[in-house]
Formats: C-alpha cells, sequence, structure tokens
C-alpha cells in the first residue's frame, strides 16, 4: 500500500495535468471568457442594484445588463453601416446621372480641380475599343482572382470569429453574473492562501479592470470630441460621422483615433484645400493622437492608486506583449505583482519597528495609531472595530 507521501505527489501531479487539459480546452475561449469575466466586475454592482430593484431576479438582471451591452455595440454599428450605405448609393446615383446627361468629360469637370488632370490621364490609358477593354479585364481577373478570392475568404473567417468571440462572451457574462459570487465563495474554499486574502486579491482585479475600461472608453471620448473640433475647424463633411469613427478605432489599440483624422485630412487634400489638409493632418498627430498617452493613465490613476509612470508603462508593455487584450492584462499584471506584494509584507514580513506590535499571524490586523483591531467579515469588509488599551 503506497505511503501518504507517495499517494499525496501522485494527486498533485493529478492536480497539475487536469489544469494543463483545462487550458487546452478553454484556450480557443481564452480572451471572450477574461472579457467576461472583467465586464462581470465592472456591472457587479450595478447587477446587484438592478437584482435588488427586481426583488431577487438575478436572471432578469443578468438578461437586461447583457442586452444593454449588446445594444451598445450593435445600434452605433448599424447607424455607421446605414450612413455608409446611404452615402455610397447616393454616390452611385450622381455619377450615373452625370455620365449619362454629360459622358465622362461632364464626370471630370465636376471633380476638384487637383484631380481633374489625374483621372483625365487615367481615362486616357484605359482601352477604347471594347475587344482590347474585355480582354484587359479578363486578364486583371484571371491574374488577381486568387488573391481577391483569400481576401474575402480572410475577412469572411475573421468576421465569423469576431462573431463567435463576442457570442462567447456574452454568454459567460450573463452566467459570471449570476452565479459569480458563488464561483468567487468556492475559489476562496479551495485557495490555500488565508481567508480574506484571495478576495482582497479579486477586488484588486475588479477595481484595476474597471478603472482601465472606463479610462479607456472616456478616452475615446475624448479624442472624438477633439477630432470633431478639428473637423468643425476645417469644414470637414459630415463631421459627426467623422467623429463617430474616431471613436471606435479609438478603442482599437492596433490601430488608434488619429488615423480618422489623417484620413479626413487627405479627403481635404483631394478636394483641393491643401492648407485645411495640413492643419487638420497637424492636429490629428499633436491633438488626437497624442491625448490618448496622457488622458488615459490620469483616469485609470484614480481607480488603481499607482503612480502615472507604472499605468503607462503597463499599458504599453501589455499591448506589446498581449496585443489588443494586453490593455487590460499589463495593470492587471502590474496590481497582481503589487498586491502581492503588499499582502506578504503585511501578513508575513518582518515587524516595522516604527509601528509597534504587528498583528498576530492569522489574526485581524491591528493598527498601531489607535491601538485598535479591525474585525473583518469572509467578504474582508471591516465589520466592527474593538478598542484595546493603549500601551505604556
Amino acid at each position: 500500500m503506497a505511503s501518504d507521501q507517495v499517494a499525496r505527489r501522485v494527486f498533485v501531479g493529478l492536480i497539475l495535468l487536469s489544469i494543463l487539459l483545462l487550458c487546452l480546452v478553454i484556450r480557443p475561449f481564452a480572451e471572450a471568457l477574461f472579457l467576461a469575466a472583467v465586464l462581470a466586475g465592472t456591472f457587479h454592482g450595478l447587477h446587484n442594484r438592478l437584482k435588488r430593484r427586481l426583488r431577487g431576479h438575478g436572471n432578469v438582471s443578468a438578461g437586461l445588463i447583457v442586452s444593454g451591452i449588446l445594444l451598445a455595440l450593435l445600434l452605433p454599428l448599424g447607424g455607421l453601416t446605414a450612413f455608409v450605405v446611404a452615402e455610397v448609393s447616393e454616390g452611385a446615383r450622381f455619377v450615373t446621372q452625370t455620365v449619362q446627361k454629360d459622358g465622362m468629360d461632364g464626370l471630370v469637370n465636376k471633380l476638384p480641380s487637383g484631380l481633374r488632370g489625374p483621372v483625365s490621364s487615367l481615362i486616357e490609358r484605359i482601352p477604347l475599343e471594347q475587344e482590347q477593354l474585355d480582354q484587359k479585364l479578363q486578364e486583371q481577373v484571371t491574374s488577381q482572382g486568387g488573391t481577391a478570392a483569400k481576401a474575402v475568404t480572410g475577412a469572411v473567417a475573421a468576421t465569423g470569429t469576431l462573431v463567435l468571440q463576442a457570442t462567447m462572451m456574452l454568454i459567460a457574462l450573463f452566467f459570471f453574473l449570476t452565479d459569480g459570487d458563488r464561483l468567487v465563495q468556492w475559489v476562496e474554499s479551495v485557495s490555500p492562501l488565508r481567508r480574506g486574502q484571495t478576495r482582497e486579491l479579486l477586488r484588486e482585479f475588479r477595481g484595476t479592470s474597471v478603472s482601465v475600461l472606463v479610462s479607456t472608453v472616456a478616452t475615446a471620448g475624448v479624442q472624438a470630441v477633439a477630432a470633431l473640433v478639428g473637423f468643425i475647424i476645417v469644414g470637414v463633411p459630415a463631421p459627426l460621422f467623422f467623429a463617430g469613427l474616431t471613436f471606435f478605432f479609438a478603442l482599437i489599440p492596433a490601430v488608434g483615433a488619429a488615423v480618422v483624422v489623417l484620413l479626413a485630412s487627405g479627403l481635404m487634400f483631394l478636394s483641393g484645400h491643401p492648407w485645411a489638409a495640413l492643419f487638420l493632418a497637424i492636429w490629428g498627430v499633436v491633438v488626437v493622437g497624442l491625448v490618448d498617452n496622457v488622458v488615459k493613465p490620469l483616469l485609470a490613476k484614480k481607480g488603481m492608486n499607482q503612480h502615472g509612470a507604472i499605468i503607462f508603462f503597463a499599458l504599453l508593455g501589455g499591448l506589446a506583449a498581449f496585443g489588443a487584450v494586453g490593455l487590460l492584462l499589463g495593470p492587471l499584471i502590474v496590481a497582481f505583482f503589487l498586491s502581492v506584494v503588499r499582502i506578504f509584507e503585511r501578513d508575513y514580513g518582518r515587524p516595522n519597528p516604527r509601528l509597534g506590535d504587528p498583528a498576530t499571524p492569522g489574526g485581524p490586523p491591528v493598527d498601531p495609531e489607535d491601538r485598535r483591531i479591525v474585525l473583518t467579515s469572509e467578504s474582508g469588509e471591516a465589520i466592527t472595530d474593538v478598542n484595546l488599551p493603549p500601551k505604556h
């Protein structure tokens, strides 16, 4: 019969094996589950308030929150898509009517002066004979058909993957909201840490996640407003549309808000306004592009209790190491490190002579200034203070 030590080692090996297999199972949806956990922590307070108002119907509260997030994603996207489709349809109708009425020369004359020469040269290079035109088109289709098919297939696959990940995230968010408290209780019960330490780490994660999410959305809003000011100054057509694009592109770390401003600057240049285009390009790089590096660390600092430089490098380092999701992972990793060091110093570190006697290991912490014991509940929240006699 195997000894207890051998059995313990075998069982530890089985636990490690099960963790490895679990990681393989959740790996395809790791980002979706991570974002769902972050959103669940962010909306935990709102979920509890709605749950109380709905007389304990947690499923209904979670369903309302998930539906709200879904609408917040779909409505602006649908509005932008409808605007683009309407503008493209109007442009196609204008081109068709102009060509039918005045021919290609009439269409060229309606272009900005800076575009008339290049477009006229391009039209002159197009073969006028129908057979030559058909031959050219056939050659281009044959040579570029494979590339186009690969591009379309890749775009469809990427879109399908994005929709699948978003769907999995919303489903996981619903269950995290409804069963999150029981999940936290289970994690704390199986954690080898002392009572309260696991919840303290989870609270630190939730606070960091909320700060990063709020700062990201708020920074995108600030960049969109700054871009809107630039669009209005130079007279960009449909400034609200471009400001909306700026907001959404600001949420994409690999792209950024300045791309939309530079695109609008290029359109202004092609339409015959070079000085306006130059001003808008400078505005996009200096104001819109750099405000992200200033506003986001300042906003995130308020809820993370960390130095602004630490947050700045955590955001950039996480983005470089993990991609877009690194904007959350970077600050979370830094918060995890600082929390672990702080808890170890408080509960296991050597006593500080300036602070008097440390707290009893495993017991409630002692405040050396007023000699009180802070009793905490299982959730880690203070429930009462017990006065101690002053030291002599």
